[in-house]
């Protein structure tokens, strides 16, 4: 038998989401039989799937132990560096600026260091964050960038910033602005793009279509030309919709690739202006609360920049 008692980071979820992270060994159809047999109770009384945890909940689990073992002593996120960028840092969230390079989180290839478990460390270090603390919350990103992408990325230090801004994310309460560096000069300057986009996982790349599809997405791409050198622009896009590599495919699509992108650009023009990742970055981010914020309140209309984008200074001594 096991007692749980849910914690502030805990409260809000549903039952069955709270054990299958708490418990990963825990199968999923013990779990759901052991609630209606009432293996595993609530305030020592019967309790269903959809039940929303509180804070101060009891929860009694007869289940053998082996279904019940938690994180390792030795932490993963232990063996990634603890370094950060940090643009910003309160007791609720981190403003990091991600350098290209860089995994969000851990993939295949890269296993240890990626930017979430730098930030686990990090918090880690600080005594914010300990695992045996826990019961099912982990520090998580709200926001993710491409691999070779640099930029601000938003991490949540507890489960009540996480779903605020998750939900602010998506009611589109958030207004976050890219700089990159195309090919060409833009007519007109200033405009929004709009087109559809299909995912291909296999090739982990997008198409961009002027007509709509079963499988395509509408996006919408809106862009500013700052500044115009021979050959290439500065442009500052803000994205109306959020869709996978959608700066970099929608750009390539109307015959301004970014410079540096091996993907959806051109190997003629990438040697020409010899850039090592593409010239992309999520440089601002602004606070535009409309509706409740909880905890977050402070945050609405504040804005923050990165001020050293590192092709910035190489675009000003191009010609």
């Amino acid at each position: 038998m096991k007692t749980v008692t849910i914690e502030k980071n805990d409260a809000g979820q549903r039952l069955d989401k709270f054990l299958t992270k708490a418990y990963p060994n825990l199968p999923q159809s013990m779990m759901y039989k052991s609630i209606r047999k009432k293996d595993i109770k609530l305030g020592g009384k019967r309790c269903a799937i959809n039940t929303r945890l509180q804070e101060g909940n009891v929860l009694t689990l007869y289940l053998k132990d082996e279904f019940l073992q938690c994180e390792p002593e030795q932490f993963d996120f232990l063996k990634a560096p603890a370094k950060l960028n940090i643009l910003y840092e309160d007791q609720n969230l981190l403003l990091l600026d991600k350098k290209p390079g860089l995994i969000v989180h851990p993939d295949e290839n890269y296993h240890f260091d990626s930017l979430i478990a730098r930030v686990q460390h990090y918090l880690y270090d600080k005594g914010e964050y300990n695992p045996h603390d826990e019961n099912s919350f982990t520090p998580a990103l709200v926001n993710r960038i491409d691999r070779n992408t640099g930029g601000i990325v938003m991490a949540a230090k507890n489960a009540e910033t996480l779903r605020i801004l998750n939900q602010k994310v998506k009611d589109r309460e958030l207004c976050k602005l890219y700089l990159c560096l195309v090919a060409g000069h833009l007519s007109p300057k200033e405009a929004t793009l709009k087109a559809f986009l299909e995912k291909n996982e296999k090739q982990n790349r997008v198409y961009i279509s002027s007509q709509p599809s079963p499988e395509a997405k509408t996006i919408q791409t809106r862009y500013r030309v700052l500044q115009e050198k021979t050959g290439c622009s500065l442009v500052e896009v803000d994205l109306l919709t959020g869709r996978t590599h959608q700066i970099r495919a929608h750009m390539a699509s109307i015959g301004h690739p970014l410079i540096g992108d091996g993907k959806y650009g051109t190997n003629a023009i990438n040697k020409k202006f010899g850039l090592k990742y593409q010239a992309l970055y999520s440089y601002k981010l602004r606070f535009d609360f409309r509706t409740d914020s909880g905890i977050l309140s402070y945050l609405d209309k504040k804005e923050f920049e990165v001020k050293e984008i590192w092709f910035l200074p190489i675009f000003q001594r191009w010609d």
